[in-house]
């Protein structure tokens, strides 16, 4: 397949549970997911095209706070040509975080090393991303030429506005467009807060992480319009990625129906626009291989 018709899952996770048992699942609703997930399996479940694409290439992300399961998704990515980068996690207070770094991306698949994570939206505290501590760790991520994906939640994007403005030189992608209420329907504040932190040019966002902030149940692709309608404004098709958020996204109707839900959502784009969604903006953030793209006219 042509790199004209790829398609990049910007976000996805896998789990061996003989391997690593994830505690976070034993929340309730969570009992569908109470199984390991691997690369195979997403194969598996992602079998419908977007917009004429098949899925070509993945970036697996963290789930747990353990640099040892960033190796394993090091090795991973190192077998598995699907997986073209890894979002991983390590200890951003930690005094040795550019050795942590250093050793991660020397082991085999290191080189598939993009981007870290942490579980902001589980931290209480509202100025974490501003302690001294993380911001310094935050700074040997971007000289190590890595990015820093933000997972937070809606009530929480002052401290990644104030992220952007610090540090400016840190490219930064906004996981699941910061966990809109849509169950709720109370996203005036969410698309005022978007559209500040969306004012960095640094920053990218995940359309990704939506069903499941809706009802799981009897979400349309309705409900999710006026939220894609907001991205859209405030980043521009340039500047967003898609991303299935699988397994999780099994809670909520699977990779599947989400792919359906984005390749409606996408019309009245233009081939441009679709590719960029589809695989410019996560290959350029992630440094995969390039894709070239179509010219067309603007999403009306």
């Amino acid at each position: 397949m042509s790199d004209a018709l790829a398609l990049v899952d910007a976000h996805h996770h896998v789990w061996n549970l003989d391997l690593r048992p994830q505690p976070w699942l034993d929340e309730p609703g969570h009992e569908p997911l109470r199984r390991s997930f691997s690369s195979r399996a997403l194969r598996s479940a992602a079998t419908r095209p977007i917009a004429g694409r098949r899925l070509t290439s993945t970036v697996v992300v963290q789930c747990m706070t353990s640099v040892p399961e960033t190796r394993d998704l090091l090795a991973l990515a190192d077998s598995d040509p699907l997986v073209g980068a890894v979002v991983g996690w390590a200890d951003l207070t930690s005094p040795a975080i550019g050795d942590i770094l250093d050793e991660l991306r020397a082991r085999p698949g290191g080189e598939y090393l993009r981007a870290l994570r942490h579980i902001v939206q589980d931290e209480s505290d509202p100025e974490w991303l501003q302690q001294p501590a993380v911001e310094r760790g935050l700074r040997a991520v971007q000289d190590s030429g890595l990015g820093y994906d933000v997972l937070i939640r809606s009530h929480q994007f002052p401290q990644a506005i104030r992220l952007a403005e610090r540090l400016p030189e840190l490219p930064l992608v906004l996981n699941h467009a910061g966990k809109p209420p849509l169950a709720r329907r109370e996203l005036t504040d969410w698309s005022q807060q978007l559209r500040g932190l969306a004012r960095h040019p640094q920053v990218r966002c995940k359309v990704s992480g939506l069903v499941t902030e809706a009802d799981h149940e009897k979400w349309t692709v309705d409900d999710i319009r006026p939220v894609w309608d907001v991205l859209l404004s405030a980043f521009g098709p340039d500047r967003l990625m898609f991303g299935s958020d699988w397994p999780v996204c099994v809670l909520a109707g699977g990779w599947n129906r989400w792919a359906a839900t984005v390749e409606e959502l996408l019309d009245g784009c233009s081939a441009t626009e679709i590719h960029a969604v589809l695989a410019g903006t996560a290959t350029a953030f992630y440094h995969l291989t390039p894709a070239p793209t179509k010219e067309g006219t603007p999403c009306s």
